[in-house]
């Protein structure tokens, strides 16, 4: 096969890779990355395989898992909370997996599958989420068929029990938004009250880098009362929200009155209430968005805002 013919199998099998690597690492960045060092060890190999996607897959999941490994010992030290990279669109698409590729996209997901060991991380990716056998799946994590079929049992039993019971539908949930963005945009608590559960919880993920709520904040009446004090001060700095899907739940771009990012957030919605609302705000994680804010000068204009004479 010629280099070119290779590529060519490689670009369209590159959507997979990426989807594949993004749900190991939780990173664009390190998605992207370990997808280009498949591209380079499939470049140079001297022997096309009889499979190009079981191949593919398995070398960018062999990658993914190292990556993994080491990742984990930098988030040890992580400031603040630590949130996987918002994503707006899947671009791997797989009809007959479309339930499940929806599902394991989710901030609910990414962070549940973080809880799991590498291995048992990529075998339930590989099983799972995109189907592929325990054979290939033994093959691309170098372990047997049989404790394959055990690792996919222990991670299947940590996802589900950590799943929600009842989802909200996709219009109920798109219905709520609306709603919750009016509420922040006219700072109306008596909404939020309403949309809020008891125990909501407001994340988010600055890394050091940027303004966030460090602590976090939790409970209705709490999270209403900074929602609905915050957002109408954004307003005056020319501060914008660009509601859209991230991570295949309602959430929104934040933007500057230029069109930069200055963070994401989601909302995860269940039982016709939002139970958690997650911001990334840290720069190295907005990138693949588009130009990024300077976050802390924007926090010093929003504390100028603030001010009694303004």
């Amino acid at each position: 096969m010629s280099r070119l013919s290779r590529g060519e199998g490689f670009e369209q099998l590159r959507p997979l890779l990426f989807s594949i690597a993004y749900r190991i690492l939780g990173s664009v960045t390190e998605a992207e990355d370990a997808v280009q060092e498949t591209w380079l060890r499939y470049e140079s190999s001297p022997t096309q395989p009889t499979s190009i996607k079981a191949f593919l897959s398995a070398v960018v999941t062999r990658i993914s898992i190292d990556v993994l490994r080491s990742a984990r010992l930098r988030r040890e030290t992580y400031v603040g909370p630590w949130l996987p990279d918002p994503l707006l669109t899947d671009p791997y698409e797989d009809p007959a997996r479309s339930a499940e590729l929806a599902e394991s996209l989710s901030m609910t997901a990414l962070l549940l599958l973080e809880q799991l060991s590498p291995l048992e991380r990529a075998v339930f990716v590989l099983r799972d989420v995109f189907g592929f056998d325990f054979a290939e799946i033994a093959s691309a994590v170098g372990r047997s068929e049989a404790a394959c079929r055990q690792l996919a049992v222990r991670a299947r039993r940590h996802m589900d029990d950590g799943r929600p019971r009842f989802e909200a539908d996709r219009r109920e949930r798109e219905t709520l938004a609306a709603r919750f963005f009016d509420a922040i945009r006219d700072g109306d608590v008596d909404e939020l009250r309403q949309l809020l559960a008891a125990d909501v919880q407001m994340i988010g993920d600055g890394g050091g880098k940027a303004p966030a709520f460090a602590k976090g904040v939790t409970g209705v009446d709490n999270v209403a009362r900074v929602l609905a004090s915050f957002f109408p001060l954004l307003t005056k700095i020319d501060v914008g929200l660009e509601p859209r899907e991230v991570n295949g739940q309602p959430g929104a771009i934040v933007r500057d009155r230029d069109g930069k990012v200055i963070g994401t957030f989601t909302l995860d919605i269940l039982d016709g209430q939002v139970q958690a609302i997650r911001s990334v705000l840290n720069p190295d994680k907005l990138g693949h968005l588009g130009p990024v804010a300077d976050a802390w000068a924007l926090s010093r204009e929003l504390n100028q805002a603030r001010r009694p004479n303004n």
